[in-house]
């Protein structure tokens, strides 16, 4: 097969059809060097990517590398400078990604980070729900900076309860890749927290996407982490409530602005 012969594995898939898609990779994933595009988690066992194939398929930690921005393709396509962060341990291994990924318009970075870097790209997905529900709502850019600025210290928190290391969140791994999410209108996620804030139910603005919102999952993942680490997040618990409780978006947006600063 393809993957047999290939060095580097990139994994592109929806967070959704993961498990799927790479089990007849099975018996050959774990000699690879794997790098992950996916920007969200494994959603029967809400693991970030990197922990999902380690644990379930083997890989080891060495091996494996993650993808993140800021960055969305539909930019790379249109030929805009734009920046990218290969994540790995494996020095090694991130500076051939980042070489063969180096062009013209497209800047590549490195970091060892691994965990902050996926978490980073899992959350930011979830506070663009947030970005969207409040455009839709007829929120100003006066609200949306007090959003974004409040979701980029509950990152910082929520990352630093899950792997806790010295890292500066307002870095662009982290912080970039929040901010183009949030405000852009190429983002799925701010697409999906549009409708939702428009009021279309779940299931219609789903039905309404042509992509998947890796946010909607992600949702599930950041649900745990409260459980587990009793970390403030008002904004995730926000939109995991209209998400899986069918909250109010108007009402839920309503109370949360009251708690943010």
């Amino acid at each position: 097969s393809v993957a047999a012969q290939a060095e580097i594995l990139v994994l592109a898939v929806p967070s959704a059809f993961l498990a799927e898609a790479i089990e007849p990779l099975r018996d050959v994933l774990a000699q690879k060097w794997v790098v992950s595009a996916v920007k969200g988690i494994e959603p029967t066992s809400h693991q970030i990517i990197g922990e999902y194939l380690h644990d379930r398929m083997g890989l080891d930690y060495s091996r494996f590398g993650a993808l993140v921005g800021p960055c969305h393709a539909e930019e790379i396509a249109l030929g805009r400078l734009s920046y990218l962060t290969v994540a790995s341990e494996n020095q090694q291994l991130a500076e051939a990604v980042a070489q063969k990924l180096r062009g013209s318009f497209v800047k590549v970075a490195c970091t060892p980070d691994i965990y902050g870097t996926e978490y980073a790209a899992v959350l930011k997905n979830i506070y663009a729900i947030a970005a969207g529900m409040a455009h839709g709502l007829g929120y100003g850019d006066n609200f949306q900076a007090v959003l974004v600025s409040n979701a980029l210290r509950e990152m910082k928190r929520v990352i630093n309860a899950v792997h806790p290391i010295k890292r500066q969140i307002i870095q662009t791994e982290y912080s970039g890749d929040l901010f183009v999410t949030m405000y852009s209108p190429f983002s799925r996620n701010r697409r999906l927290g549009l409708l939702l804030g428009k009021g279309y139910s779940l299931s219609a603005a789903r039905a309404e996407m042509s992509m998947i919102a890796e946010g909607y999952y992600a949702a599930k993942l950041i649900r745990e982490v409260k459980r587990e680490k009793e970390v403030k997040m008002p904004i995730a618990l926000a939109v995991y409530k209209v998400l899986y409780e069918n909250a109010s978006p108007k009402k839920t947006l309503r109370a949360l602005a009251e708690k943010l600063k």
